[in-house]
């Protein structure tokens, strides 16, 4: 979509009353710019994923990184208040991650990242709570999430860190959703750890656009059996 384009979406949201639209790269930061309303994690992140139309004034708002905590209590019941985080990679999902944990009340998220400028603009997101750290940290941290695409179909056996740090004391958590298992879940699963990947995130982040726009609870289930029947094809 051109810029253009872009603009005469939004122009046409007001104008026939659509409620809301769902956003993507290349537009999440492009959004923000055409909207009356920012929310705090937008804002934070400089990227929208989800934009609602409320009688004509239009809302960015980003729900990945909620969409990441809702789904990982869905998935394991552990609640990120008060503990300690690392956060492997300083990408846009990283950030996410960063922002949502610190405002559900994480303690210590600690960002640990190949290049060190860029995992000071990440830890940046969360204040004071966030810092960069080194894989040394891992072991003292009681959640582990890995925001970097390492595990994917083109790597699958690639590892972000060494899982012999890993214990049953860690939940572990890969924001990769295909494969469903990645080496590293597999190999921290071997350890004892609790593990969980990126498929609750994906559907919990959509669930909360969907309560956006409708002010009603999403329908989670019917959405994980459409998410996993279209990655089963």
């Amino acid at each position: 979509m051109t810029p253009e384009a872009l603009e005469g979406a939004f122009i046409a949201m007001r104008s026939m009353g659509i409620g809301g639209y769902s956003v993507t790269m290349p537009h999440k930061a492009r959004v923000l710019e055409l909207v009356d309303d920012v929310s705090p994690a937008a804002q934070t992140l400089q990227a929208a994923n989800c934009v609602v139309n409320r009688d004509g004034v239009l809302e960015a708002h980003n729900t990945d990184g909620d969409g990441f905590v809702e789904g990982l209590r869905h998935d394991t019941g552990f609640d990120v208040a008060g503990c300690r985080v690392a956060v492997l990679g300083a990408g846009g999902a990283a950030r996410a991650v960063i922002d949502a944990l610190v405002r559900h009340g994480a303690s210590d998220v600690v960002v640990i990242n190949r290049s060190v400028d860029n995992g000071e603009k990440a830890a940046a997101v969360g204040g004071s709570v966030a810092r960069t750290g080194t894989k040394a940290d891992i072991a003292s941290c009681q959640l582990i999430v890995n925001a970097t695409p390492l595990g994917m179909a083109e790597t699958p056996d690639a590892l972000p860190c060494d899982p012999a740090v890993l214990s049953p004391d860690h939940v572990v958590a890969d924001l990769i959703y295909a494969p469903a298992e990645t080496a590293w879940l597999r190999a921290a699963a071997n350890r004892g750890a609790t593990v969980t990947n990126g498929l609750s995130m994906l559907v919990f982040q959509a669930a909360t656009q969907f309560t956006y726009w409708t002010a009603r609870p999403a329908p989670t289930d019917q959405m994980f059996a459409a998410v996993e029947a279209a990655l089963r094809r």
